[in-house]
Parts: structure tokens; C-alpha cells; sequence
């Protein structure tokens, strides 16, 4: 009895860390490529992906999960689905070209 009890526990307790491995992984909808929204995202498949990214180089970083239902073939209850999935933070801009850190203008100041 006690190794049937061993053997119960040890199963429910592999199930709970596949659960916690199965957890739903998040992307960022405006740094994401593709290949990762298709991934990630349930119901979006490689088309739908690829759609998403077009949609945001046409119309800059979404503001809002919510507003993944504007790009054709995703609607409101595919967001839904995702919502737990889905981060939404803008990308950092690129640093200006030829602007220099604040170490090398100390380091330029010495010279």
C-alpha cells in the first residue's frame, strides 16, 4: 500500500512541474519576430504572425493587446485567448548616431 502511496505522490508531483513547465510563456507584441508570435500566440500560425509584424512596421508598437484585433485574421477572442501570453511594452529607441556615452566624453575631456 505504501508504494502504491509513493508511487501516486510522485506522479501528481511530475504532473505539477509539467504544469509549471506548460506555463504560458509571454511575448512582447512589438519586439517579437514572427517565428516567436507563432510560437507563443494560440491560433496564430505563421501567416497570421507574419501579419502581426507588418501591421506594426506600417503602424508603429501597438498600444494594447486589444489592439492585435485591427490586424486581419485576429479578432477580439483570439486576443482573448492570449491574454495571458501577451506583453505590450514600446521598443527602446536606437541610440542617435555619432552620440557618444557619457564615459567617452569624460574620456574625451581628459585627452
Amino acid at each position: 500500500m505504501n508504494t502504491i502511496k509513493s508511487l501516486f505522490a510522485t506522479v501528481l508531483l511530475s504532473l505539477m512541474l509539467a504544469g509549471a513547465a506548460f506555463a504560458a510563456e509571454k511575448v512582447n507584441i512589438n519586439t517579437a519576430d514572427a517565428a516567436t508570435l507563432d510560437r507563443v500566440l494560440h491560433n496564430v500560425g505563421a501567416s497570421k504572425a507574419e501579419a502581426i509584424v507588418a501591421y506594426r512596421k506600417a503602424n508603429g508598437p501597438f498600444q494594447s493587446p486589444e489592439q492585435l484585433a485591427q490586424v486581419k485574421g485576429i479578432g477580439l477572442k483570439t486576443v482573448e485567448q492570449n491574454r495571458e501570453r501577451i506583453v505590450v511594452s514600446t521598443p527602446r529607441p536606437a541610440a542617435a548616431a555619432g552620440a557618444t556615452t557619457g564615459a567617452a566624453r569624460a574620456a574625451a575631456q581628459t585627452r
